[in-house]
């Protein structure tokens, strides 16, 4: 099962005339980052709910938002009225002696700090409940996402797989062709200069044979196959996260094809292992998504 790190989910509650809403989105991301959005009320849980999200979701860039629909934090909001007389006082105490023209002394008081405040209420251990229970909806829904999307993302990974091996398997005719070639072209060369020097047979065969064995790419062969395989074969786990070690695999899966292309000296063979790259960056960017 392949879970995208992409998704979205949300849930709402009725509680004592108040709508609570959860909304929870989440990005592909290297590491976990979790935002979070809530009323001032429910700061004192933050964290408690910042933790069951990051535990459920694992990896992403996450942006968790609560809000109240029928209630706002204005409903709580009070003038401090000690203050407001103090500054009022000291103002217009200050605006006779310095003769300053009347001006708007109101707007500015109530623009100083703590002369607005807001009181705090507690949110009871009933309406906790509830708020924990709406969370763990919106976790399920974005699961359920992520799930639906993985789905998706797993048959286009097993594609780019399928198609790197039909490019492997169509490489094998031109490789016998390959060598048959290097050796000709090799011994014509050695009769012409065989002509002005002597040369040791023997060691002239040697030498060949070495050169031939350079350019040999069938350990690469059988170690790409068997890559694609594994990779094939992680994607089936029951493993949730596992969007790193497919990543392992490719960047493993890259080193055998881009070995093959080094040695490989022959046009039609560069081809394919032009299309097995290009296919494995299709494959690369599909994994930034899996979880």
């Amino acid at each position: 099962m392949v879970l995208s790190m992409t998704g979205f989910g949300h849930a709402k509650i009725d509680f004592n005339g108040k709508i609570i809403r959860v909304e929870i989105k989440s990005l592909n991301a290297r590491t976990t980052e979790i935002r979070s959005k809530l009323p001032n009320a429910f700061r004192e849980r933050e964290m408690d709910l910042r933790k069951k999200v990051m535990d459920a979701l694992q990896r992403g860039k996450i942006d968790m938002t609560i809000s109240i629909d029928g209630f706002s934090d204005e409903e709580n909001a009070f003038i401090n009225a000690d203050a407001f007389k103090k500054y009022y006082k000291e103002l217009s105490a200050l605006r006779q002696e310095l003769q300053i023209e009347n001006g708007d002394i109101l707007q500015s008081i109530l623009r100083i700090p703590n002369v607005i405040g807001q009181s705090e209420e507690m949110v009871s251990d009933e309406e906790w409940t509830l708020i924990e229970k709406v969370v763990d909806e919106a976790i399920n829904n974005i699961q359920k996402f992520r799930a639906d999307e993985g789905v998706a993302l797993e048959a286009d990974l097993q594609e780019r797989i399928d198609q790197i091996e039909g490019h492997l398997k169509a490489v094998e005719p031109f490789e016998a062709q390959r060598l048959d070639r290097i050796k000709e072209r090799l011994r014509k060369n050695m009769e012409e200069f065989a002509v002005k020097q002597q040369v040791d047979q023997n060691r002239y065969e040697q030498e060949i044979l070495y050169y031939i064995e350079k350019l040999d790419i069938n350990e690469e062969k059988v170690r790409l196959s068997q890559h694609c395989s594994y990779f094939r074969e992680e994607l089936k786990t029951g493993n949730e996260q596992k969007g790193r070690k497919l990543s392992f695999i490719a960047q493993e899966i890259g080193r055998e094809i881009n070995t093959m292309g080094a040695k490989a000296n022959d046009s039609d063979i560069q081809q394919y292992v032009v299309m097995m790259k290009d296919e494995l960056e299709k494959l690369k960017e599909q994994l930034a998504n899996i979880l």
